[in-house]
């Protein structure tokens, strides 16, 4: 009896493995989500933009695990002036999207287990980038492009940074900076992004969000400088 058995937990054994990395993974961090102060945005409402004149996959797409958003830094300088954004920014949200593994098969697999999961180095949602690409060089792109080609992913968060600056008003009482505000809206939606922008308390999420930013400003700056 427990020679017959022995074989099938060993069938069953990658799975669970599998099964158990993607929990942690999910566990330990979200892709950007609405925020607990008000009714959460949903992605399409903070009007990403897909990146502008990304018609094929650049020679910067690639599907490799390991990664370090450093070794983007001349498609951050570059998305980041067509879209008229800071690249210090586009870079430190990079590496505050950086906490998942990065891996084309990867990303597939998770979004299969989770439907709702982001897309690509920028952690872009479907509903967000279609949103995004209307009316843009890119439009013809297909979010399921993301995992594999990283400059259409910059490209596309870049726009994203750009429609959220656009909602903006001229003043705001609250004492955050613009682009500390455009983080927000990044990770929160851009109906958190005004809210707080009033005066909204942040929840949680945002709180460490921002945290995150403020962590990873000084690095993003020196890789965007030095790339």
């Amino acid at each position: 009896m427990s020679e017959s058995r022995a074989p099938r937990r060993m069938r069953w054994l990658p799975l669970a493995v599998f099964a158990l990395v993607l929990y942690v993974v999910i566990r330990a961090a979200g892709s950007p989500q609405g925020d607990a102060t008000s009714p959460p945005v949903k992605a399409s409402s903070s009007r990403p933009t897909p990146s502008a004149g990304s018609s094929a996959p650049s020679p910067a797409a690639t599907a490799v695990s390991s990664y370090d958003p450093a070794d983007y830094a001349s498609q951050v300088r570059a998305r980041a002036h067509q879209a008229g954004v800071s690249a210090q920014l586009v870079m430190t949200i990079l590496y505050n999207e950086s906490y998942k593994p990065h891996d084309a098969s990867f990303e597939r697999a998770w979004q299969r287990y989770k439907p709702d999961a982001a897309f690509g180095i920028a952690n872009m949602h479907h509903a967000a980038f279609d949103e995004v690409k209307k009316g843009r060089d890119f439009a013809g792109r297909r979010w399921e492009d993301l995992p594999d080609d990283r400059d259409l992913a910059i490209e596309a968060e870049a726009w994203y940074l750009h429609d959220l600056a656009a909602r903006l008003p001229a003043r705001w009482p609250a004492s955050y900076t613009k682009n500390e505000l455009l983080a927000l809206g990044y990770n929160a939606g851009s109906g958190n992004m005004l809210a707080f922008a009033r005066g909204a308390a942040l929840g949680s999420q945002a709180r460490s969000y921002l945290d995150r930013l403020h962590e990873n400003w000084a690095k993003a700056g020196r890789a965007v400088n030095a790339g």
